[in-house]
């Protein structure tokens, strides 16, 4: 028996994606607010990412077969293409604070909705508690600078950000339904999405890559296609196999609390303390939503 077997691996997956995500919306943040447009960091992240994995999909075979629209809606284009599109357009408007609350944040609620809508799982009272949090803290995120900045474009982000938590939902079940392995799904997801996706985006797309240093191209590059829609999404699928779409969400508390710092630290993003109050809510509603507390409850429990 090796050290990360079953759910041990499951965590080590979803901590180890969770941190490459916060690294994806501060570098896509970065990106979409400087140099690039959203259509050049989609074409990278699908080119270099396709080219990559081509002897996978040599191997196992890219066709989609007995899944349903949905499924294969989401299966070939919605983790590839359709969710970081969705997130990068909206960093373009909103700052990366709100991003991690608002996407990874909320993934939980999501995750719990959809779960019961498809699968028919029940939370308990403790993980409705946690979800209701999630939702009160997004409204303090979202609802007051909507509000009191609405000047400002950034209520698009919030609701492209939140569109793209509830897809990326709807993903993780149907790829949990699918039995496909890691590798299969995300060589299908980057084929088919990479084939429809890449002539939309060169034919409508601003795209200009003349005006980037070589050096630009290849970082972003490597952070979009390698590290993003290759490792973080393999590794999702890791966790959502061994220890299940809402556990595998319930790491999203620490995407939040991480965003947050990187966009003060690094890109020098303003902070309210409505911001700072809805992240806290978030992370204590993902806690509670996720069974950690319950599991602790049953622990003593037994001990007693």
């Amino acid at each position: 028996m090796t050290f990360l077997d079953g759910k041990k691996l499951g965590y080590a997956s979803a901590l180890t994606a969770i941190s490459i995500w916060a690294v994806f919306l501060l570098g896509t943040r970065f990106a979409v607010s400087g140099n690039f447009t959203v259509e050049e960091v989609m074409a990278l992240r699908l080119m270099t990412a396709a080219i990559v994995t081509i002897p996978i999909m040599l191997k196992l075979g890219v066709a989609l077969r007995g899944q349903g629209l949905l499924g294969t809606v989401m299966l070939t284009l919605g983790g590839s293409a359709i969710f970081p599109y969705i997130i990068a357009e909206g960093l373009y408007y909103a700052p990366v604070s709100d991003a991690g609350a608002l996407a990874p944040g909320t993934l939980p609620f999501w995750a719990a909705l959809f779960s019961f809508l498809i699968l028919g799982e029940r939370p308990n009272k403790l993980k409705i508690l946690g979800l209701g949090l999630i939702l009160t803290g997004a409204m303090f995120v979202s609802l007051w600078k909507i509000l009191n900045t609405f000047d400002t474009q950034e209520w698009k982000g919030h609701v492209l950000f939140l569109l793209a938590a509830c897809l990326w939902s709807v993903y993780s079940i149907c790829y949990r339904k699918s039995g496909l392995s890691p590798l299969h799904s995300l060589g299908i997801g980057l084929f088919w999405g990479a084939s429809i996706s890449l002539p939309l985006l060169f034919t409508f797309g601003d795209l200009n890559f003349a005006d980037k240093t070589v050096t630009e191209l290849l970082s972003m590059a490597f952070l979009q296609g390698v590290l993003i829609a290759i490792l973080a999404l393999v590794l999702y699928s890791i966790a959502v196999q061994e220890i299940g779409a809402a556990q595998t969400a319930a790491f999203g508390a620490l995407t939040p609390l991480l965003s947050v710092t990187g966009g003060v630290v690094l890109l020098n993003e303003d902070i309210f303390l409505t911001t700072i109050i809805g992240i806290v809510l978030v992370i204590f509603g993902v806690l509670m939503a996720s069974g950690i507390f319950e599991r602790d409850n049953q622990a003593n429990q037994k001990k007693l």
